[in-house]
C-alpha cells in the first residue's frame, strides 16, 4: 500500500477528516496543509484506518485531539480595543494583589 492510500480508512473516518479539513480552511489555513492536519488529527484520534488489515482496526477512538482543535479561543478579547484590554488586566492586578494572591502556586494546573 502505498504511502498516503487511504483505502483502508473507513467512512466514517473519512466524513470526520473532510469535516477537520473544512474547519482548517475556515481558519485561513491553506488546502494542502488542512488536508494534512485533518488526516493527522484522525489517525490520533482513530489509530489509523479502521477497515480489516488497517493498523486501528479493533481499536478504541480517543476523541481528546478533535476537543483540543475545537478550543480557538481569543476572539472575544481581540475585539476589544487595547485600552480596554489594559484596563482590565490592571484591574485584575489590583484584585490579586489586595487579596494577596501571586497566581497558580499549587494543585493540578500549576505544573
Amino acid at each position: 500500500m502505498p504511502r498516503g492510500d487511504k483505502s483502508k480508512y473507513s467512512g466514517k473516518q473519512k466524513r470526520q477528516a473532510e469535516h477537520i479539513e473544512e474547519g482548517y480552511e475556515k481558519r485561513g489555513i491553506s488546502e494542502g496543509e488542512a488536508e494534512r492536519r485533518a488526516w493527522a488529527t484522525v489517525n490520533k484520534m482513530t489509530g489509523g484506518g479502521k477497515k480489516e488489515g488497517g493498523s486501528g482496526h479493533g481499536k478504541k477512538m480517543n476523541k481528546a485531539p478533535a476537543r483540543k482543535g475545537g478550543r480557538l479561543g481569543g476572539k472575544a478579547a481581540a475585539q476589544r480595543p487595547a485600552a480596554a484590554r489594559s484596563a482590565s488586566a490592571r484591574k485584575a492586578a489590583a484584585t490579586r494583589k489586595r487579596h494577596g494572591k501571586s497566581g497558580r502556586k499549587s494543585g493540578k494546573k500549576a505544573r
